[in-house]
């Protein structure tokens, strides 16, 4: 038999289940907000019908029943990828097994921030398409939480004399479209929103991440508590890098957003090399 190619364990899921569990009750889930109102306005630009529309997260309690598309409303199929929920189907995000196939739309909301196979994930939410369906996924990207992640690699360096990987890796925009055809994905397009969030301190923003079920979910984490000091130099090097006068931190968080159609015979093709009617030569001679 031949091999199989395993993705490396990067991400602690039920460590991120047991986060999202544990979040104070009517936790307003400011990130998530933001992300959904720009999903309604992508999705208010396509002209389309869908009837058979699924959305996921890790969390599904935060996820909507209904979308928007410039057709109209259309009903949503809730998937839940790490926290358990009554009455919303449980999907291991590395089987992605879904209820069904054949969907128009799949939408994913921080999925690709908890799974270990990015690509694999791709391909199976391809899968689960019918001809021409949309595939349409937010991720937490590019250089977010970047003050964070200096912050503890120095606050490391000062207390523990070594570095950790305490923040997880993001997806870089740079290679999204790329990830999106290689799971066979047509009209591939990805782009950035960047926000820079306020926070009353360092801590703040380390109990937002918490509640978010993204404090440190790595896998190959350190297995030791963080101790007090290092928790307190590493608001120190946080203040320092991206602290305001008025005493607030700044954050960066950039959503990377990723849009692919299933294959059908009815979207636009690239013209063959060489079809062109007129030549480039011609177009770029001087005129005299």
């Amino acid at each position: 038999m031949p091999d199989i190619m395993l993705a490396p364990k990067v991400f602690d899921r039920q460590l991120i289940a047991r986060h999202l569990e544990r979040r104070p009750k009517g936790h307003d889930d400011f990130v998530t907000r933001l992300v959904l109102a720009d999903l309604e306005d992508r999705l208010g630009t396509v002209t389309r019908d869908f009837e058979q529309a699924l959305i996921m997260a890790p969390d599904a309690s935060v996820l909507p029943l209904v979308g928007r598309s410039a057709n109209g409303a259309f009903a949503y199929e809730r998937v839940s990828t790490v926290r358990p929920l009554a009455g919303v189907p449980l999907v291991d995000p590395e089987m992605l097994d879904l209820p069904r196939r054949g969907y128009d739309l799949i939408v994913s909301i921080f999925d690709l921030d908890v799974v270990d196979d990015v690509p694999g994930f791709l391909a199976r939410a391809r899968a689960h398409l019918r001809g021409d369906g949309l595939f349409l996924a937010a991720a937490i990207g590019g250089d977010s939480l970047t003050e964070l992640r200096e912050a503890f690699l120095t606050a490391d360096a000062e207390v523990s004399g070594g570095a950790f990987l305490r923040v997880a890796p993001f997806i870089p925009l740079s290679e999204a479209a790329g990830l999106l055809q290689r799971a066979g994905l047509a009209l591939p397009v990805s782009d950035v929103e960047t926000h820079i969030v306020r926070y009353q301190s360092p801590l703040s923003l380390m109990r937002e991440l918490k509640a978010l079920g993204a404090s440190n979910p790595l896998a190959d984490r350190p297995h030791r508590m963080a101790t007090l000091k290092l928790i307190q130099a590493a608001s120190a090097a946080y203040e320092a890098l991206a602290g305001d006068p008025d005493g607030r931190v700044r954050a960066t968080l950039e959503i990377v957003w990723m849009s692919g159609w299933a294959p059908h015979e009815s979207q636009q093709k690239p013209l063959k090399p060489g079809s062109a009617e007129i030549s480039l030569t011609e177009i770029l001679k001087p005129r005299g």
